[in-house]
């Protein structure tokens, strides 16, 4: 039996464009990817702090270094530019590693420059 578990986590990056007219997804910067150990074409749910909606996509990447996160597709009606968001990853874990494993959490500022790496237990 597999567990589906919290991977990775991205903390409250701000929108920075969005396109209805796209062939749908999140595009998020490579070197925020890499950091959080997410990949390109992973599962993902977004979760926007500005309007409560959540949605399930998948992800893109971005230029590294680029600072870029955005929401493309029938999405975009669901996130603007300027608009908190929090990237969640999930991973399908056997028990045993499931009760072990530590998820990253990715904290950004206002202007998405990364402020710190959590990596902790989800009991805490």
């Amino acid at each position: 039996m597999l567990i589906t578990m919290l991977h990775s986590k991205i903390h409250r990056a701000t929108v920075t464009h969005s396109e209805l007219h796209y062939n749908g997804s999140m595009g998020i910067d490579t070197d925020y990817l890499d950091k959080a150990g997410m990949i390109h074409g992973q599962q993902i749910d977004v979760l926007n702090i500005n309007n409560g909606e959540r949605f399930t996509t998948y992800l893109i990447a971005e230029p590294r270094g680029s600072k870029r996160f955005g929401i493309y597709g029938a999405a975009a009606h669901l996130a603007d530019p300027g608009d908190k968001v929090i990237i969640i990853a999930y991973a399908q874990m056997e028990p045993a590693e499931a009760k072990i494993y530590v998820p990253t959490v990715i904290i950004l500022d206002d202007d998405n420059n990364f402020v710190s790496e959590i990596h902790t237990d989800i009991e805490e």
